[in-house]
């Protein structure tokens, strides 16, 4: 029993040397998770005896579990933009659905055909399906391939929503005007400039005019050199400054919101596009005040963008893929996901970086950074091994002695079982 016993405690500590083995040979691996070795005992055998307690013989030790280690690994900031880093929990997603892995190593870029991948050519997954009111990432439903062929001309955006933070001046004269303006886009990418004509009617009272240059519209109406009106209507403020009313056209005074404007007919050609006057923030909070302050616009929104070449291509903060297009517009075509697990260490590592899903770690959960319980990313940067060389020597040599332990125990018991064979001379 003896050979046995310490035959297992042979086995296990050569298997936790080989752990560690595998551990720092990953030291400078991109993403890489150091796993744990723990022993657990194996079955002990009674020996009887008239003791009040069992009488008990162990039969050694046994490997019970080699567990991955997710602590983070150091963040390296290595100046790639197709570089990118997870601070927190979350995987990169990894292949199609019927191939799917998940990995902490971002070191991705683009293949021939402008598909996001990983050093080894797998596709990255995310998402790049556009909301066709407002121009954003739908991040909802199954991930797909990233594809962003650079070089390539990117069609135009429409415009379909604009908006301004503007102050209107509470002690402006009646009859006093104030006016903002904003590029829009049709859908041939041709950049038209709406200008919105504020007047003052009175105290907290405004009347506000859209128009578009007369020259570029075919509408009944229009003249070249004089704006065509697209949309008019009143505002009215409080006496703390803040929106209360708007009324569009001729129509009765109602509660802030957001105006949904007719496009005219473009001259040249361009499909009509509707668009929205976003009066109220993403908070819904007004974007108009009328405070006694100059008349003035700090800020000035659109979402639509002319054909251009794409340039440059970079991963934010959110994971966005931001597009750099001609002399320094951008646009966003897609989103990075990222998955969670309930359980990440019952994760499967199946090589090149890459985790499997297994029944231990549970149903993936599959979303955008900073949702869910997943954390946030860092562009132009990779997360590094976690590996910590002092406690793998640490642990190598707690090893190697109970691998010389074990052998010496060995080396005992057929010493012990000579001299029983010697007792017959």
């Amino acid at each position: 029993m003896s050979f046995s016993t310490s035959l297992s405690g042979l086995n296990a500590n050569q298997q936790k040397l080989n752990v560690i083995g595998n551990n720092l040979a990953n030291i400078n691996t991109i993403g890489f998770k150091s796993s744990t070795v723990e022993f657990s005992d194996l079955v002990s055998q009674s020996v009887g005896g008239s003791s009040a307690n069992p009488m008990q013989v162990g039969l050694g030790v046994t490997t019970g579990s080699i567990s991955p280690n997710f602590s983070q690994g150091g963040i390296e900031n290595t100046g790639v933009p197709t570089n990118v880093a997870v601070q927190g929990n979350g995987f990169f997603v990894i292949g199609g659905a019927a191939t799917r892995s998940y990995t902490r190593a971002g070191d991705f870029s683009f293949d021939a055909n402008g598909t996001l991948v990983t050093a080894d050519g797998q596709p990255v997954q995310g998402f790049t399906a556009t909301n066709p009111v407002n121009g954003a990432i739908i991040t909802t439903g199954q991930p797909t391939n990233i594809v962003v062929p650079p070089g390539v001309l990117r069609p135009p955006t429409a415009t379909t929503q604009f908006g301004t933070v503007s102050n209107l001046n509470a002690g402006a004269a009646v009859g006093a005007t104030f006016t903002a303006s904003t590029q829009i886009y049709d859908s041939l990418g041709t950049a038209h400039v709406a200008t919105i004509t504020y007047t003052n009617t009175g105290p907290g009272a405004w009347n506000y005019s859209i128009t578009v240059p007369g020259a570029e519209v075919t509408n009944a109406g229009a003249v070249a050199g004089t704006p065509f009106v697209i949309n008019n209507g009143a505002l009215t403020f409080t006496g703390a400054g803040v929106l209360s009313t708007v009324a569009v056209g001729a129509g009765a005074a109602a509660a802030p919101a957001n105006i949904a404007i007719t496009s005219p007919t473009w001259k040249n050609g361009a499909a009509a596009t509707n668009f929205t006057w976003a009066i109220l923030d993403a908070n819904s909070s007004p974007t108009l005040t009328g405070y006694t302050a100059p008349s003035a616009t700090s800020s000035v929104t659109q979402n639509g963008a002319a054909a251009g070449t794409v340039s440059g291509i970079s991963i934010d903060s959110a994971g966005q893929i931001v597009a750099t297009l001609g002399a320094g517009q951008t646009v966003i075509v897609g989103q990075l996901a990222l998955a969670n697990f309930n359980n990440p260490q019952g994760l499967v590592k199946v090589g090149s970086n890459r985790f499997g899903e297994s029944a231990s770690a549970g149903i993936a959960n599959v979303g955008v950074a900073g949702t869910g319980g997943r954390g946030g990313l860092i562009g132009s940067s990779l997360e590094q091994s976690n590996v910590d060389m002092a406690q793998e020597f640490t642990q190598m040599i707690l090893a190697q002695r109970g691998y010389q332990a074990n052998s010496k125990s060995i080396t005992t018991a057929d010493q012990i079982l000579v001299d029983t064979l010697n007792l017959k001379q």
